[in-house]
């Protein structure tokens, strides 16, 4: 079976039940959607793609004359614009984790309801759109083509790549997708995820951010979850968990790979199914939230690793959006060192207005492995220790390019380790013990400043 429409077929059906195609082609026309290309013989779906201008594919994964993997992984290797949305009797987890690191967009069993089939194609076209749009983005990178400039005021930057991101971020807001933010500490995930939010239509309920190294154990569902009175010995009355917080909002899961493997299956519930029970009731509760997840960690290798679920990745990765290091945008870096110090020679009181010409020369040349966080902790310690009206190198606490500290070093080559665990004594003494304040400057959590004190035996 082989139908074709006179006009243009956004959609291709592929399965070798004709009832089924039948089936599928009622659904899809009576939802609105354009008539679409019906194939029973699945040796012929690549062609067919290729010839036509096909946006969704909906793929049987089961059929007798070739394997249904083997036409995703043909379609997706060479029209990988192309979204597909693959389709089958048998519920396997492994299955539908193959599918979609092949590139899938989704994965569902046979005999769902029409209402979910429908929702899922609209969300699939949506994000066809979005990538193309994407695409196009990538190519003009001017802060000119922004539609709301003014919701990216708090991000100071005049770096063309962050245009990129800026116009990405657009794009994504109106949607309901997921979206991962990736990136080293301290480039502003946050701050970006805050925006997306703003300009979401989303941005009256709550933006909530949550921190997810900081959960484990029944602490992550007593949180997340909520409780009922009498769930637990101290449970004095009902509480609501950060899901229920956030409703009709965006919750916001920073550092998402810290979050423990035993954990992640419970999260990936609820953003599949939408719904949850608090600890102690048995009353089911909906779940309308926009999950926005950021990491600095390369989730492909922790999956590799096998300390991050492969399908919460995916759930999560609908739209990436990768944040830029400092050192690779260096024309932003003394936009937001003035910043910085205006910021906090204001807060102290003091008339600080400018720098001295060879910290400004040290501070450009500097890498920031803590990025823009720790160019304003740099700013923010050296303003507190200023006398004059100019920040000068004296006043800075961690070593910079060229500054006497490294230039007694300059004849030794010294083993990486040797390097970080002399800087890092170096921020402990200027900080007088402070472990907050050096992670901080450092650019990395205060669990891991104490795991390096105690590696490093300071």
């Amino acid at each position: 079976m082989k139908t074709i429409p006179e006009k243009a077929a956004p959609i291709l059906v592929v399965d070798d039940d004709t009832g089924l195609l039948t089936s599928i082609h009622a659904v899809l026309v009576g939802a609105g959607f354009p008539e679409p290309i019906l194939l029973s013989d699945g040796t012929q779906a690549l062609d067919l793609v290729k010839k036509h201008d096909i946006h969704l594919v909906l793929l049987d994964l089961m059929m007798p004359a070739i394997d249904g993997m083997e036409i995703l992984k043909a379609i997706k290797s060479q029209c990988p614009q192309v979204e597909c949305i693959v389709f089958t009797a048998v519920d396997d987890v492994e299955t539908a984790i193959d599918a979609i690191r092949l590139g899938a967009y989704d994965y569902l069993v046979k005999g769902l309801n029409n209402e979910k089939l429908v929702i899922t194609i609209h969300h699939a076209l949506e994000r066809y759109s979005l990538r193309q749009e994407r695409s196009l983005l990538a190519q003009r990178q001017s802060f000119a083509d922004l539609k709301h400039p003014e919701a990216f005021q708090s991000l100071i930057t005049r770096d063309d790549s962050m245009a990129v991101v800026f116009r990405q971020a657009e794009a994504v807001a109106p949607t309901e997708y997921s979206v991962l933010i990736t990136g080293e500490s301290g480039t502003g995930k946050e701050m970006l995820a805050k925006v997306i939010h703003q300009l979401s239509n989303r941005s009256a309920e709550p933006f909530l951010p949550v921190n997810m190294a900081s959960f484990s154990g029944t602490l992550f569902e007593d949180e997340f979850f909520g409780h009922t009175k009498g769930a637990y010995t101290n449970a004095v009355s009902d509480k609501k968990g950060f899901l229920e917080e956030a409703q009709g909002g965006s919750l916001f899961l920073d550092e998402i790979t810290e979050l423990d493997l035993s954990l992640q299956g419970k999260l990936l519930r609820v953003i599949e199914e939408k719904e949850l029970y608090r600890l102690g009731s048995t009353r089911l509760r909906n779940v309308d939230v926009r999950f926005i997840a950021a990491t600095n960690r390369d989730i492909p290798g922790e999956i590799e690793a096998g300390r991050f679920r492969a399908d919460l990745f995916y759930r999560l990765n609908t739209c990436t959006i990768q944040l830029p290091p400092l050192r690779e945008r260096r024309t932003d870096i003394m936009p937001l060192a003035k910043h910085f110090l205006e910021h906090h020679a204001g807060r102290n009181g003091k008339a600080i207005h400018d720098f001295m010409p060879d910290l400004a020369r040290r501070l450009k040349a500097y890498d920031y492995p803590g990025n823009v966080r720790e160019l304003q902790n740099i700013i923010a310690s050296a303003v507190l220790v200023e006398t004059t009206d100019r920040l000068r190198m004296a006043s800075v606490v961690t070593p910079l390019p060229g500054s006497n500290a490294d230039e007694s070093d300059a004849g030794e080559l010294l083993p990486l380790e040797e390097v970080e665990r002399r800087h890092i004594r170096k921020v402990l003494e200027a900080t007088r013990g402070d472990r907050a304040q050096a992670a901080r400057i450092l650019g990395i959590n205060l669990s891991t400043v104490y795991r390096k004190i105690k590696r490093y035996g300071l």
